[in-house]
């Protein structure tokens, strides 16, 4: 193709790309399967099609809008086009003088928002949209307001949305093809016949894991207690459905914009605190079930210090029970005679196995919390032969006061590390997820199943791509993992039944519009 440098697109990348110049779409493309180079493809077609205008390319974080950049750069010729990317970094007076001489844009949507807002400039001149990580388009975020502008104002609109999944509801890919103004949506994964042929074998590997006796001690105490909550909130007639960690925070939701409307009765202030204490039980029951023990202990530890200070009288309630007592003394008792989740000692294994097979493998651990990251990465780093690091989201204050989290140059720092071998293990929370270049590892294991199609796609794609793979996925008998484990297949099946029905409806409209013209 014209233009393109140090890279040849696929076969299903150049149909992607032929439906994307035709009409507005929606590319789900698996993690690792090329989504930008379609994104690039079609900014070349179009500025031919129109010399002198725009594109904007969005991405929903900084370093992600500086990757698109860099692959740009990289891909195009040096004379091809002024590329420049927006940050709130760039005062707003030099963002519309370089919006005046800037060929393609690369910016967060918050940073393209607020110009727009502010009459800084307009999408008039903009060719192409494209959206990367679309299926964040919803509600209230950013890329909806944006694209609805652009649609509205562009001489020649053209819209592209990238997305590794979409969510497997009907409902919410139909709000996301709405929100984009989307006509087709192009889907692939590993299993596409077009696909296979360029990708490399992925083994899967479920190690089922026993929950301890002395841990469901634990967990039955708490259960009691958390029981005890939940009858309170049934009798208060606010509690009808499930109990689940997200159905109490749903409920929390709901029960506070109620106190905010000026319902402040003591039905609603009481279970208010009720609903908050059963969260933090749900909370403790998830990570002794699928975390550490170490990070169990530490959480109630915490909620003890703010039962000390008197921050809450429901905490001060809460850390009195017996069944509360009970969980804390057994588990620090545990751990003083060096007893840990029994998914540490599997892991330990996991990594010696694999490093004997290949000293050179480069290996991520997903995990949904950054302190089982931290107790991961510290435990790791005590055997032969592995240099690991965390791999986090921006700086977050915790409960205790201190910051966790790594600034962006420190995020590409550790990249940058993992790249070169000097570290050869990650242990990564979700911004490991989404769309940064880490390097094609021969090993992912999930710490934890995880029941988020969109999460569960993002993560196995960090490997198998140039070379063979390998996922593993830890699972805790008797647990929420179980659950977990199988709403994520669940899901990631549904995800391709709702886009193959959205496709079928999208079809059935054009068609009707067909027959309505004749």
């Amino acid at each position: 193709m014209e233009f393109l440098e140090g890279i040849e697109p696929r076969e299903y990348q150049v149909k992607i790309f032929e439906t994307c110049m035709k009409k507005n779409c929606l590319v789900v493309l698996s993690t690792g399967l090329g989504k930008t180079l379609i994104g690039l493809m079609v900014t070349v077609e179009r500025m031919k099609q129109f010399p002198g205008q725009k594109v904007l390319f969005l991405a929903p974080t900084r370093p992600l809008a500086e990757q698109h950049l860099r692959y740009f750069k990289k891909h195009l010729p040096e004379l091809f086009a002024d590329m420049q990317i927006f940050t709130g970094q760039i005062n707003p007076v030099s963002r519309k003088k370089i919006w005046k001489t800037a060929d393609i844009i690369f910016s967060t949507p918050q940073c393209i928002a607020n110009d727009l807002n502010n009459s800084l400039y307009g999408l008039e001149e903009v060719c192409l949209l494209v959206e990367d990580e679309a299926h964040r388009c919803m509600k209230n975020y950013d890329y909806n307001f944006i694209a609805q502008n652009y649609m509205k104002n562009a001489m020649n609109p053209r819209i592209i949305g990238l997305t590794a999944s979409p969510g497997s509801e009907k409902s919410k890919i139909n709000e996301i093809c709405k929100n984009l103004s989307i006509e087709e949506v192009e889907l692939r994964n590993r299993e596409s016949g077009d696909v296979k042929e360029y990708i490399q074998e992925l083994q899967f590997e479920r190690i089922d894991i026993d929950f301890p006796p002395e841990f469901d001690e634990m967990r039955q105490a708490l259960s009691r207690l958390l029981e005890k909550y939940i009858d309170e909130l049934k009798n208060r007639r606010l509690l009808f459905g499930p109990t689940t960690k997200v159905a109490l925070i749903e409920l929390q939701k709901r029960i506070m914009a109620s106190i905010l409307r000026g319902n402040k009765n003591f039905n609603n202030l009481a279970a208010s605190s009720v609903c908050a204490q059963a969260i933090k039980i749900q909370h403790a029951l998830e990570l002794l079930e699928t975390q550490t023990l170490q990070s169990f202990n530490a959480y109630l530890k915490n909620l003890l210090e703010q039962a000390a200070k008197k921050q809450s009288k429901g905490v001060i309630k809460l850390v009195s029970r017996p069944e509360f007592t009970f969980a804390f003394l057994r588990s620090n008792l545990l751990l003083e005679n060096g007893i840990e989740h029994p998914k540490m000692k599997e892991l330990t294994e996991i990594l010696k196995k694999e490093l004997k097979n290949n000293a050179v493998a480069k290996i991520i651990i997903f995990t949904q919390f950054r302190d089982t990251a931290s107790i991961i990465s510290k435990k790791l780093n005590e055997m032969e032969n592995i240099k690991s690091k965390i791999f986090v989201g921006q700086a977050k204050r915790t409960n205790a006061g201190q910051v966790t989290g790594l600034n962006q140059k420190e995020q590409r720092e550790i990249i940058t590390q993992f790249s070169s071998g000097e570290l050869n293990v990650l242990c990564a929370t979700s911004i490991g997820e989404e769309g940064l270049d880490i390097p094609e590892v021969n090993v992912v294991v999930f710490y934890e199943p995880i029941p988020s199609a969109i999460r569960a796609i993002q993560r196995t794609g960090r490997t198998a791509r140039l070379i063979k793979g390998k996922l593993i996925i830890l699972v805790t008998k008797k647990t929420r993992d179980e659950s977990y484990f199988y709403v994520a297949r669940a899901r990631e099946k549904k995800m391709q039944e709702s886009i193959g029905s959205i496709k079928e409806d999208m079809q059935n409209k054009l068609r009707g519009r067909q027959a309505k013209l004749k």
